[in-house]
C-alpha cells in the first residue's frame, strides 16, 4: 500500500532531505488534500512539534477532518495521543516519547496500549547510521531499530521504519535493510526513505511492507 506523506513546517507542506535541508515547499493544501483523497491512509507529520519549535495543529485538524490519517510529530503523552485520535486521526505515531536517556520506555508503551488499544498505535523507528534518532531526527541515540522492536512489539499493531540516510534523496530505499526489519517483526510494517518508483512500491508490497512516499509524489515521479 502506498501511504502519501504530508510533512508540515512553518504552516506549509515541506519535503526535507535527510531531515535537514528543505527541498520543497507548498501552501496549496486543498490541492494536495484532494490529490491524496483516493488513498486509504495518509501520513501527517508536524515537524515543528517534533522539534519543539511550535506546531501546526490547526492545519493537522483541517487535514484529519478530510482524510484518513496517521498523525505524528510532538506526540509525547497519553493525553496528546488521545486528543489527536479524538480529532479524527485513525492512528497516532510516537517515537521520541518511547526513549529516555537511551532507555526504551516500555511502561509508557504499555500504558498507551492499555488506554488506546494497539490498533491506534504506530511506533516510529527513525534510523540514522543504524541508530534510532529522536527529537525531529536531531538526536541520535544508542538504540537500534531492532532493540525497539524486541521490547515494544507487544504494544503496537504497526511499526514505521524510516531510513533517514536515504530520506528525500530519490535513490531508492535499501532493500536489504528493510528486509531485515521485516523479518524482525510480525507486526504491520510501513517503511520510508527514498522510495521513488511504483516498481519499488510493488516489490515492498509483495514483502508485506507499506510504502510511505513524499518526495516522489510531489515531484511527479509517482502518479498521485
Amino acid at each position: 500500500m502506498l501511504i502519501p506523506s504530508i510533512d508540515l513546517m512553518g504552516g506549509k507542506i515541506v519535503q526535507l532531505v535527510q531531515g535537514d535541508k528543505k527541498s520543497l515547499e507548498f501552501d496549496n493544501f486543498d490541492y494536495w488534500i484532494e490529490r491524496f483523497s483516493k488513498y486509504p491512509l495518509v501520513q501527517v507529520i508536524d515537524l515543528d512539534a517534533a522539534r519543539g519549535t511550535g506546531n501546526n495543529r490547526a492545519i493537522v485538524n483541517q487535514i484529519v477532518r478530510r482524510l484518513s490519517c496517521q498523525v505524528g510529530g510532538g506526540i509525547r503523552s497519553l493525553e496528546t495521543a488521545r486528543e489527536v485520535l479524538d480529532l479524527g486521526a485513525r492512528r497516532v505515531i510516537l517515537g521520541s516519547a518511547l526513549l529516555e536517556a537511551d532507555k526504551i520506555n516500555m511502561l509508557f508503551a504499555a500504558t498507551l496500549a492499555s488506554a488506546l488499544g494497539t490498533a491506534a498505535l504506530v511506533f516510529a523507528l527513525d534510523s540514522r547510521a543504524g541508530r534510532v534518532a529522536i527529537d525531529g531526527w536531531r538526536t541520535r541515540t544508542a538504540v537500534s531499530a531492532f532493540d525497539m522492536i524486541r521490547v515494544l512489539e507487544p504494544f503496537c499493531d504497526t511499526f514505521l521504519y524510516t531510513h533517514i540516510d536515504t530520506e528525500g534523496l530519490m535513490g531508492g530505499i535499501p532493500m536489504e535493510t528493510v528486509n531485515a526489519i521485516r523479518q524482525a517483526t510480525s507486526r504491520r510494517l510501513a517503511v520510508a526513505g527514498g522510495i521513488k518508483t511504483q516498481r519499488e512500491i510493488d516489490r515492498l508490497d509483495a514483502l508485506r511492507m507499506d510504502s510511505v512516499v513524499g518526495m516522489a509524489l510531489y515531484l511527479g515521479e509517482i502518479s498521485a
